[in-house]
């Protein structure tokens, strides 16, 4: 099991880290909000590899059966590496390679806001963004927030490859 955590978690760290790499030759060309589709997208498809790891324990490992248990077991320990990961990438981005990130980030948001809200509750957001700057410029938020992110992201996918996957004697 241990073998196929490694081995299944460690493609869904280099997966994240490829697709992170080859972001920066479209930088220039994507706004915050396709940067976001597209992150989304890459997390969903890096956790695509704990449905083949368990797929891979159990058949390959475990002779064909697996518990649900199991299942969320080998699930869980892959999306943790691949969420440990994504969150130091993160932090690495926002601190080293981009540290103007939140800037950008808060200015593109008030823009959008203004656009989408009325006057009321245009202020009312800008003064819960304000109150929330801070919070988000610190890097160990940061690397807790995009680590939960992909956690959560993760947990669904082990739970729904527990109902596919899940083999009793």
């Amino acid at each position: 099991m241990k073998r196929t955590i490694i081995k299944f978690g460690g493609y869904s760290c280099l997966l994240l880290i490829a697709v992170f790499g080859i972001s920066f030759l479209f930088e220039d060309q994507m706004d915050f909000s396709t940067s976001e589709i597209f992150g989304y997208a890459t997390i969903v498809l890096s956790l695509s590899f704990v449905f083949f790891g368990i797929k891979n324990y159990r058949d390959k490992e475990n002779n064909g059966i697996i518990s649900f248990g199991k299942v969320l077991k080998i699930g869980l320990l892959i999306t943790l590496l691949a969420s440990l990961t994504f969150g130091l990438i993160n932090v690495i981005y926002t601190e080293v390679i981009n540290p103007e990130f939140s800037t950008e980030y808060y200015n593109y948001s008030v823009e959008k806001i203004k656009k989408e809200l009325p006057t009321e509750e245009y202020k009312a957001k800008i003064e819960e963004l304000e109150s929330q700057q801070d919070l988000f410029r610190n890097p160990l938020f940061n690397f807790v927030v995009m680590s939960l992110t992909v956690f959560i992201i993760g947990f669904i996918i082990s739970l729904i490859s527990g109902l596919i996957l899940q083999r009793k004697k």
